[in-house]
Protein backbone atom coordinates (compact mmCIF):
# COMPACT_ATOMS: atom_id res chain seq x y z
CA UNK A 1 0.00 0.00 0.00
CA UNK A 2 3.08 2.48 0.55
CA UNK A 3 4.72 1.39 -2.56
CA UNK A 4 1.38 2.59 -4.76
CA UNK A 5 1.15 5.67 -2.57
CA UNK A 6 5.03 6.31 -2.82
CA UNK A 7 4.47 5.97 -7.05
CA UNK A 8 1.45 8.26 -6.92
CA UNK A 9 3.03 10.71 -5.23
CA UNK A 10 5.95 10.46 -7.60
CA UNK A 11 3.39 10.90 -10.64
CA UNK A 12 1.42 13.89 -9.43
CA UNK A 13 5.06 15.73 -9.12
CA UNK A 14 5.62 15.17 -12.70
CA UNK A 15 2.44 16.10 -13.93
CA UNK A 16 2.05 19.58 -15.60
CA UNK A 17 0.32 22.11 -13.69
CA UNK A 18 -2.70 23.46 -15.41
CA UNK A 19 -4.17 26.98 -14.59
CA UNK A 20 -7.55 27.59 -14.89
CA UNK A 21 -8.70 30.24 -17.24
CA UNK A 22 -10.62 32.03 -14.65
CA UNK A 23 -8.29 32.25 -11.85
CA UNK A 24 -4.98 32.77 -13.60
CA UNK A 25 -3.09 34.25 -10.79
CA UNK A 26 -4.22 32.34 -8.23
CA UNK A 27 -2.88 28.73 -8.47
CA UNK A 28 0.93 29.97 -9.42
CA UNK A 29 0.81 32.17 -5.79
CA UNK A 30 -0.34 28.93 -4.24
CA UNK A 31 2.32 27.11 -4.64
CA UNK A 32 5.45 29.42 -4.42
CA UNK A 33 7.91 28.75 -1.94
CA UNK A 34 6.79 30.52 1.21
CA UNK A 35 10.48 28.96 3.36
CA UNK A 36 12.57 32.59 1.90
CA UNK A 37 13.78 35.35 5.10
CA UNK A 38 12.51 38.46 4.50
CA UNK A 39 15.63 40.67 4.60
CA UNK A 40 15.62 42.33 8.04
CA UNK A 41 15.84 46.40 7.83
CA UNK A 42 19.60 47.50 9.06
CA UNK A 43 18.01 51.42 9.13
CA UNK A 44 15.09 52.69 11.02
CA UNK A 45 11.63 54.57 8.66
CA UNK A 46 12.46 57.23 8.01
CA UNK A 47 10.17 59.62 5.80
CA UNK A 48 12.36 60.52 3.34
CA UNK A 49 11.04 64.08 1.53
CA UNK A 50 9.84 64.36 -2.16
CA UNK A 51 12.31 66.46 -4.28
CA UNK A 52 8.91 67.54 -6.47
CA UNK A 53 7.45 68.89 -3.06
CA UNK A 54 10.23 70.44 -2.10
CA UNK A 55 11.01 72.08 -5.53
CA UNK A 56 7.29 73.28 -5.62
CA UNK A 57 7.46 74.57 -1.61
CA UNK A 58 10.17 76.62 -2.67
CA UNK A 59 8.79 78.13 -5.75
CA UNK A 60 5.87 78.85 -3.71
CA UNK A 61 7.80 80.17 -0.84
CA UNK A 62 9.53 82.77 -3.55
CA UNK A 63 6.28 83.31 -5.11
CA UNK A 64 4.73 84.51 -1.75
CA UNK A 65 7.77 86.29 -0.96
CA UNK A 66 7.56 88.50 -4.44
CA UNK A 67 3.77 89.17 -3.74
CA UNK A 68 4.61 90.66 -0.72
CA UNK A 69 8.05 92.17 -0.60
CA UNK A 70 6.90 94.79 2.34
CA UNK A 71 6.29 91.72 5.13
CA UNK A 72 8.28 88.76 4.22
CA UNK A 73 11.92 88.90 5.56
CA UNK A 74 12.40 85.43 4.72
CA UNK A 75 11.57 82.54 3.36
CA UNK A 76 12.92 79.21 4.60
CA UNK A 77 12.73 75.00 4.35
CA UNK A 78 12.74 73.75 7.59
CA UNK A 79 13.00 70.08 8.57
CA UNK A 80 13.91 68.69 4.93
CA UNK A 81 10.29 69.82 3.54
CA UNK A 82 8.60 72.14 5.60
CA UNK A 83 8.04 75.71 4.09
CA UNK A 84 8.39 78.55 6.84
CA UNK A 85 7.76 82.22 5.86
CA UNK A 86 9.04 84.75 8.36
CA UNK A 87 7.19 88.13 8.63
CA UNK A 88 7.45 91.56 10.50
CA UNK A 89 4.60 91.61 13.00
CA UNK A 90 2.69 94.60 10.97
CA UNK A 91 2.53 92.13 8.07
CA UNK A 92 0.52 89.38 10.07
CA UNK A 93 -2.63 90.47 9.17
CA UNK A 94 -2.36 91.08 5.41
CA UNK A 95 -0.18 87.73 4.87
CA UNK A 96 -2.65 85.66 6.82
CA UNK A 97 -5.37 87.63 4.65
CA UNK A 98 -3.30 86.32 0.90
CA UNK A 99 -2.49 83.12 1.95
CA UNK A 100 -5.93 82.35 3.50
CA UNK A 101 -7.99 83.85 0.16
CA UNK A 102 -5.71 83.93 -2.75
CA UNK A 103 -6.13 81.36 -5.40
CA UNK A 104 -3.00 79.88 -5.23
CA UNK A 105 -2.73 79.32 -1.57
CA UNK A 106 -6.38 78.65 -0.49
CA UNK A 107 -4.86 78.20 3.38
CA UNK A 108 -8.20 78.09 5.19
CA UNK A 109 -7.33 75.69 8.04
CA UNK A 110 -5.67 77.46 11.14
CA UNK A 111 -4.19 74.48 12.81
CA UNK A 112 -2.32 75.96 15.54
CA UNK A 113 -0.70 79.60 17.23
CA UNK A 114 2.18 79.08 19.58
CA UNK A 115 5.08 80.42 20.88
CA UNK A 116 8.87 80.27 21.77
CA UNK A 117 10.54 82.54 24.75
CA UNK A 118 14.64 83.01 23.83
CA UNK A 119 14.67 85.71 26.63
CA UNK A 120 17.98 86.46 25.45
CA UNK A 121 16.31 88.16 22.22
CA UNK A 122 15.53 91.90 22.13
CA UNK A 123 12.23 90.28 21.05
CA UNK A 124 11.85 87.83 23.09
CA UNK A 125 8.66 85.96 21.94
CA UNK A 126 8.52 84.06 18.44
CA UNK A 127 4.93 83.58 17.35
CA UNK A 128 3.72 80.79 15.28
CA UNK A 129 0.52 80.39 12.98
CA UNK A 130 0.52 76.65 11.23
CA UNK A 131 -2.00 76.70 8.70
CA UNK A 132 -3.17 73.70 6.15
CA UNK A 133 -4.54 74.10 2.83
CA UNK A 134 -6.83 71.27 2.08
CA UNK A 135 -6.88 72.34 -1.53
CA UNK A 136 -2.69 71.57 -2.34
CA UNK A 137 -2.56 69.31 0.53
CA UNK A 138 0.15 71.32 1.87
CA UNK A 139 0.99 72.95 5.56
CA UNK A 140 3.32 76.70 5.86
CA UNK A 141 4.60 78.21 9.01
CA UNK A 142 4.17 81.67 9.46
CA UNK A 143 6.49 82.98 12.01
CA UNK A 144 6.52 86.67 13.24
CA UNK A 145 8.28 88.07 16.64
CA UNK A 146 7.72 90.42 19.71
CA UNK A 147 8.28 91.35 23.13
CA UNK A 148 6.54 91.76 26.28
CA UNK A 149 4.95 95.22 25.43
CA UNK A 150 4.34 95.24 22.29
CA UNK A 151 0.80 93.95 20.97
CA UNK A 152 -0.29 91.78 17.92
CA UNK A 153 -2.90 91.97 15.77
CA UNK A 154 -5.47 89.31 16.23
CA UNK A 155 -6.58 87.47 13.23
CA UNK A 156 -9.76 86.23 15.29
CA UNK A 157 -11.70 87.74 12.01
CA UNK A 158 -9.60 85.95 10.05
CA UNK A 159 -9.81 82.24 11.46
CA UNK A 160 -12.44 81.70 13.80
CA UNK A 161 -10.42 79.19 15.73
CA UNK A 162 -7.99 81.80 16.37
CA UNK A 163 -10.23 82.67 19.52
CA UNK A 164 -8.99 80.09 21.98
CA UNK A 165 -5.22 79.76 20.52
CA UNK A 166 -4.67 83.38 20.88
CA UNK A 167 -6.28 83.35 24.45
CA UNK A 168 -4.07 80.30 24.96
CA UNK A 169 -0.74 81.87 24.16
CA UNK A 170 -1.66 85.01 25.82
CA UNK A 171 -2.24 82.28 29.11
CA UNK A 172 0.36 80.84 28.48
CA UNK A 173 3.08 83.24 27.47
CA UNK A 174 1.29 87.05 28.17
CA UNK A 175 1.79 87.84 24.17
CA UNK A 176 -1.23 90.65 24.23
CA UNK A 177 -3.30 90.51 21.16
CA UNK A 178 -5.09 93.68 20.35
CA UNK A 179 -8.71 94.01 18.82
CA UNK A 180 -9.42 90.48 20.15
CA UNK A 181 -12.79 89.98 21.47
CA UNK A 182 -12.40 87.90 24.53
CA UNK A 183 -8.91 88.09 25.51
CA UNK A 184 -9.09 86.26 28.96
CA UNK A 185 -6.95 83.30 30.38
CA UNK A 186 -8.43 79.75 29.06
CA UNK A 187 -6.27 77.44 31.03
CA UNK A 188 -5.36 78.94 34.26
CA UNK A 189 -7.23 79.42 36.98
CA UNK A 190 -8.93 82.92 37.60
CA UNK A 191 -6.89 85.31 39.57
CA UNK A 192 -3.20 83.46 38.34
CA UNK A 193 -0.52 85.77 38.60
CA UNK A 194 2.48 85.19 35.84
CA UNK A 195 2.66 83.14 32.42
CA UNK A 196 3.79 79.81 32.91
CA UNK A 197 5.75 79.33 29.95
CA UNK A 198 7.96 82.01 29.76
CA UNK A 199 11.50 80.66 31.09
CA UNK A 200 11.69 83.25 33.87
CA UNK A 201 8.31 81.52 35.28
CA UNK A 202 9.99 78.76 38.48
CA UNK A 203 9.44 75.38 37.86
CA UNK A 204 7.73 75.61 41.34
CA UNK A 205 5.42 78.63 40.61
CA UNK A 206 4.36 80.96 43.39
CA UNK A 207 0.96 79.46 44.98
CA UNK A 208 -0.14 75.74 46.05
CA UNK A 209 -3.83 74.58 45.40
CA UNK A 210 -5.55 72.38 48.33
CA UNK A 211 -8.58 71.68 49.79
CA UNK A 212 -9.50 72.71 52.92
CA UNK A 213 -11.77 70.50 55.01
CA UNK A 214 -13.03 73.58 57.16
CA UNK A 215 -13.96 75.78 54.36
CA UNK A 216 -15.35 72.65 52.26
CA UNK A 217 -13.51 74.64 49.24
CA UNK A 218 -10.52 74.68 47.51
CA UNK A 219 -8.05 76.94 48.75
CA UNK A 220 -5.13 78.90 47.12
CA UNK A 221 -2.29 79.59 49.18
CA UNK A 222 1.91 80.84 48.73
CA UNK A 223 3.52 77.86 48.20
CA UNK A 224 5.62 76.33 51.17
CA UNK A 225 8.04 74.00 50.70
CA UNK A 226 9.80 72.52 54.13
CA UNK A 227 12.71 70.09 53.10
CA UNK A 228 15.07 70.52 56.13
CA UNK A 229 14.20 67.39 57.82
CA UNK A 230 13.63 65.07 54.43
CA UNK A 231 16.65 63.09 53.48
CA UNK A 232 17.28 61.60 50.04
CA UNK A 233 18.78 58.23 49.72
CA UNK A 234 19.47 57.27 46.50
CA UNK A 235 21.40 54.11 46.72
CA UNK A 236 19.45 51.12 46.43
CA UNK A 237 19.39 48.02 48.84
CA UNK A 238 20.42 45.86 45.77
CA UNK A 239 23.02 46.65 43.02
CA UNK A 240 21.67 45.68 39.69
CA UNK A 241 24.40 46.81 37.73
CA UNK A 242 27.95 46.08 40.20
CA UNK A 243 30.16 46.50 37.33
CA UNK A 244 29.60 50.27 37.09
CA UNK A 245 29.76 50.51 40.93
CA UNK A 246 32.02 50.11 43.82
CA UNK A 247 32.01 47.00 45.07
CA UNK A 248 32.03 46.44 48.75
CA UNK A 249 35.46 45.10 50.05
CA UNK A 250 35.09 41.20 49.48
CA UNK A 251 35.45 39.61 52.76
CA UNK A 252 36.78 36.07 53.94
CA UNK A 253 35.05 32.98 53.46
CA UNK A 254 34.11 31.41 56.66
CA UNK A 255 35.30 27.24 56.26
CA UNK A 256 32.20 25.11 55.93
CA UNK A 257 31.67 23.08 58.68
CA UNK A 258 31.72 19.42 57.94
Amino acid sequence: MTSLLRNCLKLSRNLPVATPKCYPKLLPSLRTNTTTVEKTETQPTIRKPSHVDVENLKEFGQYVAECLPKYVQKVQIAAGDELEVLIAPDGIIPVLSFLRNHHNAQFMNLSDITAVDVPSRTYRFELVYIILSLRYNSRIRVKTYTDELTPVPSVEHIFDAANWYEREVWDMYGVFFSNHSDLRRILTDYGFEGHPLRKDFPLSGYVEVRYDDEKQRVVCEPLELAQEFRKFELSAPWEQFPNFRELPPPSDAEPKKK
